[in-house]
């Protein structure tokens, strides 16, 4: 956008160099009159050309806007398969006509273009709310445990209450 808007800057100062040459001359009047017919058609020419690039990026930021919410994986080979852009209309929300029903077929017709699987993540690890240990409240039964499983329990826990 930036460079656009130096390129307008750039034609209106070309304009208004061609108008000061136009007043500044002194001649024909027939010769002014063919002068002016010719910078008006280049200047038309030039609106048009501008015109066609707007379009084209419009288009382009629409493209871009509407593969990235469909998740796509490679755009510049999803574009290749979209038709008609040259020829896109645009709807008064910014979108463009019969764009989502092409990206929809290109879909499933080449699926492995787009990320159409949903992750779920799963959390490894601790778990909120728990301690870790196995029975936090209840007593352990050390009537039960070994000399050696006893020591093991003693030197885990040692604030454990027999």
């Amino acid at each position: 956008m930036n460079n656009d808007k130096k390129k307008l800057e750039l034609d209106v100062r070309e304009r208004d160099t061609q108008l000061e040459t136009l007043k500044n001359s002194t001649g024909d009047v027939e010769a002014m009159k063919k002068q002016i017919e010719t910078l008006q058609t280049e200047n038309k020419t030039k609106d048009e050309a501008h015109a066609a690039e707007l379009k084209q990026l419009r288009v382009d930021a629409a493209v871009d806007a509407a593969i990235s919410a469909a998740k796509g994986k490679n755009a510049t080979a999803i574009k290749a398969l979209l038709k008609d852009l040259d020829k896109a209309e645009f709807t008064d929300d910014g979108k463009i006509k019969g764009l989502e029903e092409q990206l929809q077929s290109i879909i499933k017709s080449d699926d492995y273009l787009f990320d159409t699987t949903t992750k779920k993540t799963q959390i490894k690890g601790a778990k909120p709310g728990e301690t870790g240990k196995e029975d936090p409240d209840g007593k352990v039964d050390i009537t039960k445990m070994s000399y050696e499983e006893l020591a093991a329990y003693m030197a885990e826990n040692p604030d454990a209450e027999l």
